[in-house]
């Protein structure tokens, strides 16, 4: 499995996909920039990625607690996730996600 990732500069990186894993673990993992300092809790907004318009309607719908949490990310919009809360499943095979600035 693959989630294709663009990072802040604007290159795309297609990295290897675990089934079950959270997409900010297998972002993080590869080295990407990014924060994720609650762990996966949802207790923050370091983990904030867009994920593609055409995307939208095959991840998770999103929660009150996670859209709570993305009030606190910078530059938050309507396709804004916190993507330790996008699980990965065959379903997401080929995900599309632009990572969100942290600071």
């Amino acid at each position: 499995m693959k989630i294709f990732v663009t990072d802040l500069e604007g290159a795309t990186h297609a990295i290897d996909a675990i089934e079950g894993w959270r997409v900010m673990e297998i972002i993080r993992d590869h080295g990407f920039p990014m924060k994720a300092e609650c762990g996966g809790a949802c207790a923050c907004a370091t983990c904030h990625v867009y994920v593609d318009e055409e995307w939208i309607g095959k991840v998770t719908p999103l929660n009150s607690e996670e859209d709570y949490m993305l009030d606190e990310a910078y530059d938050r919009r309507k396709n804004s996730r916190l993507s330790c809360q996008l699980i990965m499943n065959a379903e997401l095979n080929g995900l599309r996600v632009t990572l969100g600035k942290n600071d």
